[in-house]
């Protein structure tokens, strides 16, 4: 799908859970309109040195994954050790494959203990989950009000960097600051 596709993809989807482009998204219940089930890292039942690896040692190798499972369903497995704003970007992302009928890979991870994704798909995941998070239209609001980084990711609950991303990424700022050029 192409960005355009994407972004109404994301107004549709925020409207199916009642929300409009100005307010915050939870993709937990997207998740759950989805029948997706997210589980904490926590509450899985392995080792704790398995755990420790993935929460405490190495916690940046690991923020979440859709899992396939035998009886047809999947779930998405997060890494409860990271910020709230880093677990809602996760969830939006992974939801995201699942909203976008992303094919599984027939293993998780390759001979080198990378995980095997599709360019492509981690790229339009990456895209809806953003305009899931931070749409397009909250963006030039909140660029033409002169938002700051901080404002907005408090706002709509990310991390700064991530709003950041989305204001540039978008040209939010561009068209404001073109609007604003224009008006003098």
């Amino acid at each position: 799908m192409n960005k355009a596709q994407l972004k109404r993809l994301a107004l549709e989807l925020r409207a199916e859970v009642g929300l409009s482009p100005h307010e915050l998204f939870d993709p937990h219940i997207l998740a759950e309109l989805y029948g997706v089930e997210v589980i904490r890292l926590s509450d899985l039942d392995c080792s704790s040195e398995v755990l420790d690896h993935f929460r405490i040692r190495r916690p940046e190798v690991f923020s979440g994954a859709l899992v396939p499972l035998s009886d047809g369903s999947t779930v998405i497995i997060e890494n409860d050790r990271h910020p709230l704003e880093r677990r809602v970007s996760t969830a939006s992302h992974e939801i995201s494959h699942v909203v976008l009928e992303h094919p599984f890979a027939a293993t998780l991870l390759d001979g080198n203990g990378c995980r095997l994704s599709t360019p492509e798909h981690e790229q339009e995941a990456a895209e809806l989950s953003g305009e899931l998070l931070l749409p397009f239209e909250a963006c030039k609001r909140l660029a033409f009000f002169n938002t700051s980084d901080e404002e907005a990711a408090d706002k709509f609950g990310v991390s700064v960097e991530f709003a950041r991303w989305r204001l540039n990424s978008t040209g939010a700022s561009k068209i404001a600051d073109r609007a604003r050029k224009k008006r003098r």
